[in-house]
């Protein structure tokens, strides 16, 4: 007999102002208790020492935090000069010191060399896994392991204040860029070493900041409902953005109600108006209920790659 899981069949994907010092499982873990969720996921991990936009995807929305993995980011970064650490932020152990001499004439046609594609070697202090280890991990046991350069673009790098030994900086970047290594890199080409003294994450994609919500905020939901003896869910799920925005940049096909039967059957269908190939969002009827994401295979049909349970339709039988 099949395990029960435990908790609400609740679906969507809440943008957590994730606080300083948490890790970003402990944040997940805590917003499924606050939901009594029965599946949760985060999108793309941040340091503890990291502030900022981490979306977690609850329910049926864990089927699509991949795409947010792979889609831009931007940063608001201090970059301390002088101090390098064996994690590139000040989490570390600091590996060397030196005095900062930098000025404006050094420091923007530095920045510059970071704008634009170019190829990054990870962190050792990374998520990034070997033989199914996160890398950090065997960064604590002092082993290192020979990372492959990745392709990077770093889309804009603004420059807004150089006081000191201090650098601070708005970084948009591609997916998979690493800001503690641009900051690293960066202390080396200064010739002064460098690292991370504060990161925030502002932005996941084309996720709106006014939509961040702290763990405050969560916790006074909850206790406030607590108090006056009332269920706290229907406040907390009014916070919650719709499953299908964490794949806003595939195109849209809709099907009528037989082929999303046969799609949540696993099988190909066709669609009006469906590219010739790649992934695709595909949405039912004259609501466009979001059923899920699919993929054109060779004979021009749009093939399920993640599908959406209907739970309601479970419910009825």
């Amino acid at each position: 007999m099949a395990k029960r899981r435990k908790g609400r069949q609740i679906d969507g994907v809440l943008l957590l102002d994730k606080p300083y010092e948490m890790s970003s499982n402990h944040a997940l873990q805590a917003v499924k208790r606050l939901y009594f969720a029965n599946k949760a996921g985060h999108t793309g991990a941040l340091d503890p020492l990291a502030t900022g936009m981490l979306p977690i995807c609850l329910g049926e929305g864990t089927k699509f935090s991949q795409f947010l993995l792979d889609t831009d980011k931007t940063y608001i970064v201090t970059a301390k000069l002088g101090i390098r650490t064996t994690t590139s932020d000040a989490a570390g152990e600091v590996v060397a010191e030196k005095p900062v001499t930098i000025t404006d004439a050094e420091l923007l046609p530095a920045l510059e060399s970071f704008r634009g594609k170019s190829k990054q070697v990870p962190s050792m202090y990374s998520a990034l896994k070997h033989q199914g280890q996160p890398l950090y991990k065997y960064a604590r046991e002092g082993i290192t392991i020979e990372r492959e350069a990745r392709d990077i673009e770093v889309y804009r790098l603004d420059l807004l204040r150089f006081e000191g030994d201090e650098v601070d900086m708005e970084i948009h970047v591609s997916k998979g860029t690493y800001i503690r290594t641009i900051v690293d890199d960066l202390g080396e080409l200064l010739g002064c070493g460098a690292h991370v003294s504060m990161l925030r994450r502002t932005t996941v994609g084309n996720y709106p900041v006014d939509k961040m919500v702290t763990m405050e905020q969560l916790r006074s939901i909850v206790e406030s409902a607590q108090e006056q003896d009332a269920s706290p869910y229907d406040l907390l799920d009014e916070l919650l953005l719709p499953m299908n925005t964490a794949c806003y940049e595939l195109p849209v096909v809709n099907v009528d109600d037989v082929s999303a039967k046969y799609l949540r059957l696993g099988n190909p269908v066709q669609a009006a108006g469906a590219p010739i190939e790649g992934l695709v969002q595909v949405t039912k009827g004259e609501n466009e209920e979001f059923i899920g994401v699919g993929i054109i295979n060779d004979d021009g049909l749009v093939a399920p790659k993640r599908i959406v349970v209907d739970h309601s339709a479970a419910l009825n039988n």
